[in-house]
């Protein structure tokens, strides 16, 4: 499997992109391509010749930053490590593309250069939260602000494809976020989608879950645009990390704490690393033709192994024609 890695994307790079390259090609067999600028990447090659065989070099003279415009940067550089990432997918040169750099860069490339799944109106970035079910999809967590109904029930449609082939669930159960669990709640947009989804026979769905039952929820895709989404990943991120923080400095409070620290060391670890983003390493922007992953823009070397692993997940399951099947059948009988 080929897969394309912007080298170049996000905070950490080009050092934390090329370790992750590294250890994901001791882990899995793929072959990655390179992409930015050929003097830094080649200053940081491995030494090992046999990782180097399985790597290979495309330079890109532009890199596209976190504060540009994001439609006005994919249209006018060309040479940037995101659009040439995405270009080869659309050219089916490579198998996928994972990028750690700007969000707003990666969502307008996937529309204007690889393009949509005839069929699905907006692709959605989907993304995993820790709970007793082993992690509920979470769809969509940032791509799309504003939403129509029908958005949302594609949505559901595609998160549960993902949630079986990739998480493995048997049949996945799919709920909509909303300010109440009865029927009836919400805004136009949620209850206009929540009698979309309740006629949809092609998943199931289990009607409304308020934001505090996530953390302890059964359901396995919870549906949502794209603000509320965003806002709830990030609440969680920061509530996560305060957490820990807080914790850190109880145990370190005396010696009597320091002791009880050692003892619950490796349970404290096991929490840690189920909340932990880079376990996932990233989330892909489904509805696109193609297989994008989104890594986070702080990742570092574990996170873009993770998130390269996610790549070769969606390519063996394959998802993406799934996807592409349901989208046609529904496209014919004009339902969508």
């Amino acid at each position: 499997m080929k897969i394309a890695l912007d080298v170049m994307g996000g905070d950490n790079a080009p050092e934390s992109n090329m370790m992750g390259a590294i250890e994901a090609i001791k882990e899995l067999d793929v072959e990655i391509i390179l992409l930015g600028d050929l003097a830094q990447i080649q200053e940081i090659m491995p030494t090992d010749e046999v990782i180097k065989r399985k790597m290979k070099i495309v330079h890109c003279e532009e890199s596209i930053t976190f504060d540009e415009k994001p439609v006005k940067a994919v249209r006018t550089k060309k040479k940037s490590s995101i659009v040439v990432g995405l270009n080869m997918l659309k050219n089916n040169e490579v198998d996928a593309f994972v990028s750690a750099g700007s969000t707003g860069a990666i969502l307008a490339g996937g529309l204007f250069v690889v393009g949509r799944i005839k069929g699905i109106d907006r692709p959605a970035l989907t993304g995993v939260f820790p709970n007793e079910n082993g992690g509920s999809l979470i769809m969509d967590v940032g791509a799309n602000a504003d939403c129509k109904p029908k958005n949302l029930d594609e949505f559901a449609m595609m998160g549960s494809v993902y949630a079986k082939n990739i998480l493995g669930r048997e049949n996945p159960k799919v709920a909509l976020v909303n300010i109440g669990s009865e029927e009836g709640k919400g805004n136009e947009l949620y209850k206009t989608a929540f009698e979309l989804m309740k006629k949809n026979t092609d998943y199931s769905f289990v009607g409304n879950i308020e934001a505090r039952e996530i953390p302890t929820s059964k359901v396995d895709v919870i549906v949502c645009d794209g603000f509320t989404g965003n806002i709830i990943i990030k609440l969680t991120e920061g509530i996560a990390a305060r957490f820990f923080y807080m914790l850190k400095n109880a145990m370190l409070k005396n010696i009597k704490t320091k002791l009880a620290s050692l003892m619950l060391k490796k349970s404290l670890y096991t929490m840690k690393k189920e909340l932990d983003s880079d376990e996932q390493g990233g989330v892909p922007l489904l509805g696109v033709n193609g297989i994008i992953i989104k890594a986070h823009g702080s990742s570092k070397s574990r996170a873009i192994k993770n998130a390269i692993k996610q790549a070769v997940k969606f390519y063996e399951s394959d998802s993406l024609s799934i996807i592409k099947d349901y989208a046609k059948k529904h496209l014919k009988n004009d339902i969508i």
